[in-house]
């Protein structure tokens, strides 16, 4: 009977805003009350007629500028409000609703009427109430009204009064920002984040803080993660949050024992506080026990209907058998060495691609030339179905990538997913080696295909399983002598990252004179020098980075530059700001935890 009676009210408040909007005063209003309103109530115009004036008193009226004009609620004996002649008790006030009726039921559904100038001048206005805000919001993102949905959103969250905020805000701001994202709108999402940090409700600030942090780790601009860490922990000392997010930022960070630790500090700390839900101490305790695969488990969770095949995935590289023979010989004349794909393996990939549908887009380094995972269910399957798809190194390849576009920023991710694939890619890396020291150029046969995949390996590695991701790196350049694909700085930027300073200074100085140098390299030389305490040479290596780049020590010292993004392609030119950014997000946090690195860099800057 309630879901009758809900139907019925929503059919009536549909009909009554029609009808209001007419002329927007109300004895014409109560004309059509009376001659249509009870069609909503099987006839019943007693119900009509006690609804009418409540919905009345809170619709918005454009003729007073989205102001509303309530009635009195009259006296027991006074005239009934209805205009039916009357007295009150006699008439309306006998009327019983089976629920109360929302007070904001008509400005949202006028929300959901307006369009154009008239919705931006009803929001402007500041009239709507939150609750019809958040209502309006909500459908239009729910009907795929993505514009509609930010504009009604952004009053909402637009920092006037945040006391007016219902609790149940805070799906509509994670919208908001997914919104902000999708239509690129960076400095909007940063700066609504900020704002809800600073001053929102401690509810959205827990919210805001794992987006803030999220967005920076996906940037790789670990610095800043930290930053928004630190100025979280000040904010909200006791959130149960603050122990999910120093877990994944010390993981990305490289520190699995630690955060070990810190999770079971927290655990401990929130147990006696005794404010967590059951669920929540579950989660904090597995949090302690096994950080990374507690965040994985919770993403598997979290995917919905890519939960399933992607555990069986991961099954299936568990148990993969060691990887076949490949095609790769030593060319007589050159000693170059070529890897060509056989029948076999261009039957397996024929077959992997109906399912698969993606191919790899060959003029950027990682990439396909569409998204993959629009049907990830259904390759993901057939794959578990055919493993021997995997004897193919472009299978190999295609799953690399995927797996490293969606999960290569999780650390989390890496041993499950990227770590058998790595040891697939070594074991034909050890096969080729065995032909002959020769080089494995990138242009050469189809050694595309190992070398692609092993770069995207080795990034997708890099925060999860650092030491693998540099084995395999020193693998690559030691094959790839010409390093096509700028592995040396990579792991250079690994070696600083374990102190391994000496080892480190030996490597950036292996490509002084190769004619790639790159900012990386050369930073990463000069914080060697510096860390080694080879004063007079890390200052000459100072210069030799002004002199490739103008800008880096400005941005490596300031604490909240303006950042510069790269090509649309994702490259940046030599030299230019966008190279100095770049290094910045990936390396600054290695600088500032270097003792008096920063004060050294500004001294000469």
């Amino acid at each position: 009977m309630l879901a009758v009676w809900v139907d019925q009210l929503l059919g009536f408040a549909s009909g009554a805003l029609s009808a209001i909007r007419q002329q927007e005063h109300y004895p014409d209003f109560m004309t059509w009350v009376r001659a249509k309103g009870a069609d909503s109530f099987e006839g019943d115009v007693s119900m009509a007629q006690a609804l009418a004036p409540v919905l009345w008193s809170q619709t918005p009226l454009e003729r007073l500028d989205f102001a509303c004009e309530p009635l009195a609620t009259p006296g027991r004996n006074e005239p009934c409000w209805c205009d039916s002649g009357r007295k009150f008790k006699q008439c309306c006030y006998q009327i019983e609703f089976p629920t109360e009726i929302p007070d904001q039921m008509m400005w949202m559904l006028s929300l959901r009427e307006w369009k154009g100038a008239t919705l931006k001048a009803a929001l402007d206005s500041r009239q709507a109430p939150a609750q019809a805000l958040l209502e309006a919001g909500l459908i239009a993102a729910e009907s795929g009204q993505t514009g509609r949905a930010m504009q009604i959103l952004e009053s909402l969250f637009d920092g006037s009064d945040w006391s007016r905020l219902p609790e149940q805000a805070e799906p509509a701001f994670e919208i908001l920002l997914d919104i902000y994202q999708e239509r690129g709108f960076s400095r909007k999402r940063a700066d609504l984040l900020d704002d809800v940090m600073e001053r929102g409700p401690l509810f959205l600030r827990g919210v805001a803080l794992e987006r803030l942090c999220l967005m920076h780790l996906d940037n790789d601009d670990l610095d800043s993660a930290r930053g928004a860490f630190v100025k979280a922990q000040q904010a909200l000392p006791d959130s149960p949050t603050l122990a999910y997010i120093e877990a994944m930022l010390l993981l990305h960070e490289g520190h699995e024992q630690e955060a070990k630790e810190r999770a079971n500090f927290w655990y401990r700390r929130l147990v006696r506080q005794g404010d967590l839900d059951e669920d929540q101490l579950d989660f904090l305790a597995a949090l302690a026990d096994n950080p990374g695969a507690t965040l994985a488990d919770q993403l598997l969770s979290a995917e919905e209907d890519l939960a399933t095949p992607l555990v069986a995935l991961q099954a299936l590289l568990a148990a993969l058998p060691t990887a076949p023979k490949i095609d790769v010989s030593a060319d007589p004349e050159s000693g170059r060495l070529l890897y060509n794909t056989s029948a076999r393996e261009e039957t397996l990939f024929a077959a992997w691609h109906e399912q698969f549908q993606v191919l790899v887009d060959e003029d950027v380094a990682l990439g396909f030339r569409d998204d993959p995972w629009g049907n990830a269910i259904e390759w993901m399957s057939a794959l578990c179905a055919h493993p021997e798809w995997l004897d193919a190194p472009q299978v190999v390849q295609d799953l690399t990538l995927a797996l490293t576009s969606r999960f290569g920023s999780l650390p989390w991710m890496a041993p499950s997913l990227l770590e058998p694939l790595a040891l697939r890619l070594s074991r034909w890396l050890e096969q080729a080696r065995a032909e002959g020291d020769g080089n494995l150029c990138w242009d050469d046969a189809n050694n595309a295909m190992l070398l692609r995949t092993g770069l995207a390996l080795v990034v997708g590695m890099e925060r999860g399983a650092r030491q693998h991701s540099r084995e395999l790196a020193e693998e690559l350049l030691l094959i790839d002598q010409e390093d096509s694909l700028g592995l040396r700085e990579l792991v250079l930027d690994q070696l600083l990252r374990d102190d391994r300073n000496e080892e480190a200074l030996a490597l950036a100085e292996e490509s002084d004179d190769d004619g790639s140098l790159v900012l990386g390299l050369l930073m990463g030389k000069a914080l060697a020098l510096y860390r080694l305490e080879q004063r007079e040479a890390a200052e000459a290596a100072l210069g030799d980075v002004l002199g490739h780049n103008r800008y880096a020590l400005e941005l490596i010292c300031a604490e909240s530059p303006r950042p510069s993004m790269p090509h649309p392609d994702g490259q940046v030119d030599p030299g230019s700001r966008a190279e100095a950014w770049q290094y910045r997000t990936l390396m600054r946090d290695q600088w500032r935890t270097t003792p008096g690195a920063l004060d050294w860099l500004e001294a000469h800057r």
